[in-house]
């Protein structure tokens, strides 16, 4: 990732898709490892972390995580995850952040230099081109080395410069927990 000393950045975390696409990769981020770096290559400004989570449930998988970087640095936003019935009759949960993440980003724009976006959604694209139109330069980090890939060939496109979530892997990257079965 192209970092300068001297501009204004910040991190917008698309959760659950950085999630999908590092476990996708066999690995899991450090994110202490990630602000560190970010915080001595440029001036930092903030670390936004996007999830959706379930609530009224004993255990939240994301919960210890959520809290975790609320503690140490990163400006968590969450909501609670939407349960539906398909028309199989199938219970399904959704939690989209999108509207969040757009926000905060163009908010945030007139005072950066640098945004970095850790998602590969193509719904992003417009969101990128109009922080762009800011003045601001928008990196993209995701993943075109899984199948199929986890970026958008539109969104990679509008972005100033896209990043390979797997060359990350060496400067955050810890491996995924095995986990034996009972």
């Amino acid at each position: 990732m192209h970092l300068y000393p001297d501009e204004r950045l910040a991190l917008f975390i698309d959760g659950s898709n950085l999630h999908a696409a590092a476990r996708s990769l066999s690995f899991d981020l450090d994110f202490k490892a990630m602000l560190d770096d970010v915080r001595e290559r440029s001036r930092f400004v903030r670390a936004y972390y996007y999830t959706a989570v379930v609530e009224g449930e004993d255990f939240s998988p994301v919960r210890p995580l959520v809290d975790w970087l609320g503690y140490n640095g990163f400006s968590t936003i969450t909501k609670p995850v939407r349960r539906f019935t398909d028309a199989s009759g199938h219970v399904r949960m959704k939690g989209n952040m999108d509207v969040e993440i757009a926000v905060d980003m163009m908010q945030m724009a007139p005072r950066l230099d640098h945004a970095v976006l850790f998602s590969g959604d193509g719904d992003f694209r417009r969101l990128v081109q109009a922080v762009q139109a800011e003045g601001c330069r928008v990196s993209v980090v995701s993943t075109l080395k899984t199948q199929p890939p986890h970026i958008a060939d539109e969104l990679r496109r509008q972005a100033d410069d896209f990043v390979e979530l797997a060359d990350l892997k060496t400067l955050y990257g810890r491996p995924r927990p095995v986990r034996e079965d009972a």
